[in-house]
């Protein structure tokens, strides 16, 4: 992302986030400018923090009253392409919705148009009482049976997505929020669409005249025509509750954002804008970067993202070296 701090160093060893286990780099006698995210401390109690959250929620009712115990839920979680902690989330939501039987209730692994994930996967995801305990299945974009008609674009095409996610009483979306590329941060309807999309309408998401725009990009909320998208569509139908959190570089939880969609969404943004972007004072021959380290490193189209970020900051006929373990 762009920086949050820099600090102009002689003599260094870079610890860069790359796969599980990171990467070292000797930039020895070299003069070299850090630029990170400023680090805040996770949640001292992560559970703790989750049932205030969603007993208080922004501009809606606490989420228990909301959901009652006969209606069908749909719980919508990101791939494993995506550092949300589903594993330790997931438990606190079910112990908060006690009282809606886990026969009613569907998690979707929500994978856009990334391959479905493994059973093992999914355990490992999800932690082994809930994968056991409830149902899931996997988004699959390229399978017309799977999903059902949300409503139009503007444009008058029908955007289908997830039958589980259309048919369900109550829509609860999870997610996290940091910059995006192209959709100027993550979270919010972004959980809906595309990551429930079918795959002509995802493939229309990511054409040219969409993310091609100069405004489809970093930190841009207000007229970021990809970010229009995915709340127009993402809004066909009503979601119910929206628990979205921001995470620092050990994958801790620093702050949950939950409600209704568009203003725990806001809220996050605002609080990722500040600790993850600063303007940047000029641009570098030479730009190293990473994706973030795994899971965000998994492929190459998801270490794109560390190249776009680079790019914001690099000189005109400059070189990016990019460590993605893919």
């Amino acid at each position: 992302m762009l920086p949050a701090r820099s600090d102009i160093l002689c003599c260094v060893n870079v610890h860069l986030q790359y796969g599980r286990s990171g990467l070292d780099v000797n930039l020895a006698g070299r003069n070299v400018t850090m630029i990170e995210p400023r680090y805040v401390t996770g949640l001292e109690n992560e559970a703790a923090a989750f049932r205030e959250s969603v007993r208080s929620p922004q501009g809606t009712r606490p989420l228990r009253d909301l959901i009652g115990s006969g209606d069908r839920v749909a719980v919508l979680v990101p791939d494993r392409t995506r550092p949300f902690p589903s594993d330790r989330v997931l438990p606190w939501l079910f112990q908060e919705l006690a009282h809606v039987p886990a026969e009613r209730v569907t998690v979707i692994n929500g994978t856009g148009s990334h391959r479905v994930n493994t059973p093992a996967e999914l355990e490992a995801m999800l932690g082994r009482e809930v994968f056991r305990r409830y149902r899931v299945v996997n988004h699959n974009a390229h399978d017309p049976s799977t999903l059902a008609p949300a409503g139009k674009r503007k444009d008058g095409a029908t955007v289908w997505l997830n039958r589980e996610y259309v048919e369900a009483d109550r829509r609860i979306i999870l997610g996290f929020i940091e910059p995006h590329f192209m959709a100027g941060f993550s979270g919010g309807y972004k959980a809906v669409f595309p990551g429930v999309a079918a795959i002509d309408a995802i493939m229309h998401y990511h054409g040219a005249a969409i993310i091609g725009d100069p405004r489809s990009t970093w930190g841009v909320l207000e007229g970021n025509p990809t970010q229009a998208l995915v709340r127009a569509c993402g809004s066909l139908l009503p979601v119910d509750f929206c628990i979205n959190v921001t995470l620092n570089r050990d994958r801790r939880i620093t702050r949950f954002f939950c409600g209704e969609v568009l203003a725990a969404h806001e809220a996050g943004c605002a609080f990722s804008r500040q600790m993850a972007m600063v303007p940047c004072p000029r641009r570098f021959p030479v730009v190293v970067t990473t994706n973030g380290g795994y899971p965000l490193d998994q492929n190459l189209y998801q270490g794109v993202k560390g190249m776009s970020a680079a790019a914001q900051v690099v000189e005109d006929g400059g070189l990016i070296v990019a460590a993605c373990e893919c």
